[in-house]
């Protein structure tokens, strides 16, 4: 499995399961086990089980390169959960704004470079991702959600599957 940018009390829980199947990974965060831009991750292809990628891709300039880079190591029949924040409206993405006030104002966070829309699942089918959705509410029970450090209104968990043909869309 690999975990982008760790929540403590996942991380720490994964790894004491997971053992050596396990590596976390992040841009900036020295806890991590390895340093990683993950639109440029330094894995052979199908090098991976499982990809967990929650409240990243919102900070990555080229999320459409790094969902590719998820895809490309991902082993065929593996899956990937990426969660995002999701607005009702389309996708919305300034790269050329770094005032961080204008970030906040327009992305909902100062390091946020976009703000993803119900579209987000059509850059994962872009990917070749085959793509189900579901809510955190109603995935997870409230003791659950709690303990993995969301909340009820975390939204869209997005569940997605590299094909064991490798290009099935379906």
């Amino acid at each position: 499995m690999l975990h982008i940018a760790p929540e403590p009390c996942l991380g720490s829980r994964l790894k004491k399961c997971l053992g050596e199947n396990y590596l976390s990974a992040d841009l900036l965060d020295p806890a991590a086990m390895v340093k990683m831009d993950v639109t440029a991750i330094q894995f052979p292809d199908e090098s991976f089980d499982v990809v967990c990628c929650s409240h990243v891709l919102e900070h990555v300039p080229d999320d459409r390169q790094a969902i590719r880079e998820f895809f490309r190591v991902l082993k065929k029949g593996g899956y990937a959960v990426f969660q995002v924040p999701i607005g009702r409206d389309p996708t919305e993405e300034k790269l050329e704004i770094r005032d961080p006030r204008e970030r906040q104002r327009l992305f909902g966070q100062e390091d946020h470079v976009r703000r993803y829309g119900p579209d987000f699942v059509d850059r994962l089918q872009a990917a070749r991702f085959v793509v189900s959705v579901g809510r955190v509410c109603d995935l997870f029970t409230r003791e659950e959600i709690v303990q993995m450090g969301l909340t009820p209104a975390a939204g869209e968990i997005f569940h997605c599957r590299k094909p064991e043909a490798g290009n099935d869309r379906r």
